[in-house]
């Protein structure tokens, strides 16, 4: 078999230029984050710390905030201390803040350089530690504009007005239903990367200035970033240098180095140079054969002694199979990580953190579609929700979401006997799903609630190969349960999509439903007390911090599944289901959670904790209705 042919120079420059080509096409494809009408800075900062009493919290968005917006600001014990807002006089930012809107399929970008503020009145300071404002409008395009920013107080306390009562109001209802409705109408979830604002139905607000467009480019968040064309020059650079170098080397009649993947098989000795061959023939007195190699290979010719290797040919050692494939990779490596460069310089762009799951002067975290709620830096991942505005922030109503359908082997059990519970997740190709991505040091967290919000349990299945999960779960009260699958399973693209599926479950018998206690700021866990610090607000996100307790002495927590606490949020009736994932560190000594209460309804919630390697349970009641 004849030796294939070498791959000419101009086939592998247009093979490079073809991937490079495709690489930006594909890397210049990712649409930018949108967010409207977004927290753009405060006074204090957000994180400051401040040492001297404060009168008001400057929050400046990027347009008026409606009328009727909700602010709320939590002192360290948990109290209310806002005592109204006002708009204030816009002013310029401390730096321009880059928005984008979808206009007739087009992600147009607005730049945005005044700050236009909500001026909210503080009552007075309680004590030193973290204060929280939450905040809760509907921006220009129907936009929800939700989240909170923070600051510590180290100053001396302050004494309220006489006569002052803390707020006990939530937002206007039409308020939330016009933040929640926007959210399930795939306009733009707000923790959905990438998610597009609609464009503006209705003009901007009074006193709002028109925002000047500010042309893309690469720097934008959402693209690669100059930090990403930078990678993607020296890449291309770098492989025509030493191309280019190669080629000179050659011209110049100077030896000529390999390069790896041109070297000759094992075996093979080097071509003799023209006037070595020509002496050869002279002395010998007729043509020496020369043998070929078995089944037709490339044939050999040795060098005599004395015999110098032939120099290269004047176009240089040209590119096998190995040497395009090692050209071509190293070249989209060196896009893949200049693309990466550009994200992390580009991470700090306002708009794109406002609009995967923060505010982008606080990062601070707004609700989740799919019943997860998260605090700040848990990253940014896609949340489908059930599709019914009423389920706007809860899920597990479904035994089907996202494409996958929970189907457990038996739908009963009897009381008080310790059985099996096994079931499979079944993609929409009816096969059962076996990529899970492990969250909170499992890859599937299953809950068992009753239908009166009785009988909690957390537990975690083990899944065999076939995918079939099972776990012994033993309910000791006959009547009806809900199980909810909590998992992320894995994307092609390595990313993780979370979800929660929810069943029902029957345990024979006669069944008297437990009447739900009331709603109290503290409850016991075994030996422990613990108090819930915060209120929960419908539609706004609002600190809850737990503080547990033994014998009058602060309990030292440990973690427990890679936090110090998990906050499971059940609704009456329909048995919504909410997770709230903490912050990754205790706050003034407790774990916090940012919770946003879906509507007007009763709530069971259930705060796992572990102290000396044991796992308690506090739980307590929310009367939101």
């Amino acid at each position: 078999m004849r030796r294939p042919p070498p791959v000419p120079g101009r086939c592998v420059s247009g093979l490079l230029a073809v991937v490079l080509a495709a690489a930006v096409a594909v890397l210049g494809a990712a649409p930018p984050a949108a967010a409207h009408g977004t927290l753009a800075m405060s006074t204090p900062a957000t994180g400051a710390t401040v040492g001297e009493p404060l009168a008001t919290v400057q929050l400046y968005f990027t347009e008026r905030v409606a009328d009727n917006a909700y602010f709320a600001v939590t002192a360290p014990g948990g109290g209310r201390v806002d005592n109204g807002w006002t708009h204030g006089s816009p002013a310029p930012l401390d730096q321009p803040v880059r928005e984008y809107l979808l206009v007739d399929g087009k992600f147009e970008p607005r730049e945005y350089t005044t700050g236009f503020p909500a001026v909210v009145k503080l009552a007075h300071l309680p004590a030193a530690g973290q204060y929280t404002v939450s905040y809760l409008s509907v921006a220009s395009d129907g936009e929800p504009v939700r989240g909170t920013m923070s600051f510590r107080y180290t100053g001396r306390v302050t004494a309220a007005p006489q006569g002052w009562r803390p707020p006990t109001t939530g937002p206007d209802p039409s308020l939330v239903a016009a933040a929640e409705q926007h959210e399930t109408s795939g306009h733009g979830s707000p923790q959905s990367a990438g998610a597009s604002a609609a464009p503006a139905a209705s003009p901007a607000a009074p006193g709002a200035a028109p925002p000047a467009a500010a042309p893309a480019d690469a720097g934008d968040a959402g693209g690669p970033g100059w930090l990403g064309w930078l990678g993607v020059v020296v890449a291309v650079a770098a492989v025509a240098g030493v191309v280019g170098w190669r080629h000179r080397a050659a011209r110049a009649g100077g030896p000529a180095t390999r390069w790896p993947w041109t070297r000759r098989p094992a075996g093979r000795a080097p071509r003799r140079a023209p006037a070595a061959r020509a002496a050869g023939r002279a002395k010998s007195p007729g043509p020496k054969p020369r043998p070929a190699t078995r089944g037709g290979g490339p044939r050999r010719d040795p060098a005599g002694p004395g015999e110098a290797p032939e120099p290269a040919p004047a176009g240089g050692p040209r590119l096998g199979d190995r040497g395009l494939a090692v050209v071509v990779g190293g070249l989209v490596v060196a896009l893949l990580a200049g693309f990466g460069l550009g994200r992390v310089g580009a991470g700090d762009g306002r708009a794109a953190t406002a609009a995967v799951g923060g505010s982008p002067a606080t990062g601070s975290p707004v609700a989740a579609g799919d019943g997860h709620q998260h605090a700040a830096g848990a990253g940014a991942h896609t949340h489908p929700g059930d599709g019914d505005p009423a389920q706007a922030q809860v899920t597990g109503t479904t035994v089907s979401a996202g494409g996958y359908t929970l189907k457990p082997v038996t739908r009963s059990q009897p009381a008080g006997v310790n059985a099996d519970y096994r079931f499979r997740i079944v993609g929409a190709d009816g096969r059962p799903e076996t990529r899970f991505a492990v969250v909170h040091d499992k890859p599937l967290h299953l809950v068992v609630v009753g239908r009166d919000l009785g009988g909690y349990q957390h537990l975690h299945p083990t899944m065999a190969v076939d995918g079939t999960w099972s776990v012994p779960l033993t309910l000791k009260r006959a009547g009806g349960y809900r199980v909810y699958a909590d998992f992320a399973t894995t994307a092609p693209d390595g990313t993780a999509r979370p979800l929660v599926l929810g069943v029902d479950h029957q345990v024979p018998g006669a069944h008297t439903p437990a009447t739900l206690p009331a709603a109290q700021p503290r409850a016991t866990a075994g030996p422990f007390e613990v108090e819930m610090v915060g209120t929960p607000t419908i539609g706004a996100t609002v600190p809850l911090s737990f503080r547990v307790g033994r014998a009058g002495a602060p309990a030292r927590l440990e973690r427990y599944l890679g936090a110090y606490g998990h906050l499971v949020v059940v609704r009456e009736g329909d048995l919504g289901y909410v997770h709230v994932h903490p912050d990754q560190e205790l706050v003034d000594g407790a774990p916090r959670f940012w919770l946003t209460a879906p509507g007007p309804s009763r709530y069971r919630a259930y705060f796992d904790f572990q102290v000396d390697g044991k796992v308690h349970t506090a739980e307590f009641t929310f009367d939101l209705g």
